[in-house]
């Protein structure tokens, strides 16, 4: 689309402002993109949904091979507790004569033992409970961070729709300043004005000009800025339609999303299993072992059967139980405070998306109507000397600043939905499970 320009000062600002739009975007992008893009290319640039945004960025999440080999590292801690303890394989030489003291091997006895500790009380069940426990753990804080991710990708894409709405009214700004701008200058022109309210105009439209460039390569940023969440270029559009659109203010919440809740799900579990391997660890190992006993005087053979077992006097590992015990009731408590804290906050969000939606929906059918209609009066009332030139950017002034107000509103709009989305877990589906090894 073209931006209509006059004047001196109006063509030295574009020229400025857009070799500065020049250099940005060839700096943002590929060399070859950068020539690539034009008004032609862009108008038939396909449509780039929020489905379509989130979709793309959780196919191509760089965490995604810390997060399956973390899960893979948590099985490996789940297959390591099943192991049960490695046997000890003993040599003892006993009644060595000393310096002098006859025959070396004569009174020699040799003894070759196996021995094997036995867990009692569960130990093993137990760890394997608690690795899973902790491996569940790492599942749910990997499942976390991609949802906090696809709130980021969430609210990238809502700058960049508002980006676009803020270039429509710089544009629009643009070309109420240059219609000013030739009004005053045949005002000039018949003499009916003095020379200074031409330079005013030129100035005003000079500024409108800077105003929509720098619109425009805010909107270039906030889409290069988009794209880079999937490694992707800016080659598309996100529509007016999606902007406006305030539905998700009248759709029901699920509410707290499992991802979040699992977190504290999983800390409680781990706490419940650490107090089944302190428990365990109080009952006390058993250690029996069996070995042959090698007399060298006579060379006969015995057999050698013995075993031992820790009593359990002091050490009856009170403190560590009583320690696993209260942290699961941290754990509890977290889960309950965690829960009511993110159903508050849903609520709040709910209710705001409605006052939000109601406050864009009133601007447009109450406020616009009537700020475009004193434009419309003024700068005709202005034609037959019936307004002055501050009456005229009075009124233009308050009908951009009621649209950049509505554009403010729409754009909170989606970053609380953004938000809302998240607590929800509204987007779970975009997350494949992590890989894991049996």
């Amino acid at each position: 689309m073209q931006t209509p320009t006059s004047g001196m000062a109006g063509s030295w600002a574009r020229w400025t402002t857009v070799s500065v739009l020049a250099l940005a975007l060839a700096a943002a992008l590929p060399p070859t993109r950068a020539v690539a893009q034009d008004a032609t290319a862009q108008a038939f640039a396909p449509t780039l949904s929020l489905r379509d945004a989130l979709s793309r960025a959780s196919g191509t999440d760089p965490t995604l091979a810390a997060a399956n080999a973390r899960a893979q590292a948590a099985q490996a801690s789940v297959r390591q507790a099943d192991v049960r303890p490695n046997p000890t394989l003993g040599l003892q030489i006993e009644n060595l004569p000393t310096l002098g003291g006859g025959d070396i091997l004569g009174r020699t006895e040799t003894t070759l033992s196996y021995e094997q500790r036995i867990e009692r009380g569960g130990d093993r069940p137990a760890r394997v409970s608690l690795a899973r426990s902790e491996a569940a753990l790492v599942a749910a804080t990997a499942r976390v961070r991609r949802l906090d991710r696809l709130e980021q990708v969430q609210r990238a894409w809502a700058e960049a729709l508002a980006t676009e709405a803020e270039v429509a009214i710089a544009r629009e700004r643009l070309g109420l300043a240059e219609q000013f701008q030739t009004e005053v200058q045949r005002r000039v022109d018949m003499a009916r004005d003095p020379l200074f309210a031409g330079a005013r105009a030129e100035a005003e439209l000079a500024q409108a000009q800077i105003d929509f460039d720098q619109a425009e390569i805010a909107a270039r940023v906030a889409k290069i800025t988009l794209a880079k969440f999937w490694d992707g270029t800016a080659e598309f559009s996100l529509g007016e339609a999606a902007f406006e659109d305030t539905s998700a203010a009248r759709i029901v919440v699920d509410g707290v999303a499992v991802a979040d809740l699992d977190i504290f799900l999983a800390q409680r579990d781990i706490a419940v299993a650490q107090v089944a391997v302190e428990q365990a660890r109080r009952t006390q190992d058993a250690t029996v072992s069996v070995g042959v006993r090698h007399f060298w005087e006579g060379q006969d053979l015995g057999l050698v059967v013995g075993g031992s077992i820790p009593l359990g006097r002091y050490d009856r590992n009170a403190g560590a139980i009583d320690r696993a015990r209260a942290e699961g009731l941290a754990a509890e408590g977290d889960l309950a405070a965690a829960r009511i804290e993110r159903e508050r906050e849903i609520a709040r969000l709910q209710v705001q998306l409605s006052a939000r939606a109601s406050e864009a929906r009133r601007i447009e059918e109450e406020t616009l109507p009537q700020a475009e209609r004193a434009v419309t009066l003024v700068r005709s009332g202005f034609n037959r000397g019936g307004f002055t030139y501050n009456d005229v950017i009075s009124a233009q002034t308050a009908l951009l600043q009621t649209r950049e107000r509505r554009v403010a509103v729409l754009k909170q709009f989606h970053i609380d939905r953004a938000r809302l989305d998240r607590l929800t877990g509204a987007h779970g589906d975009l997350i494949p499970a992590p890989e894991m090894t049996r």
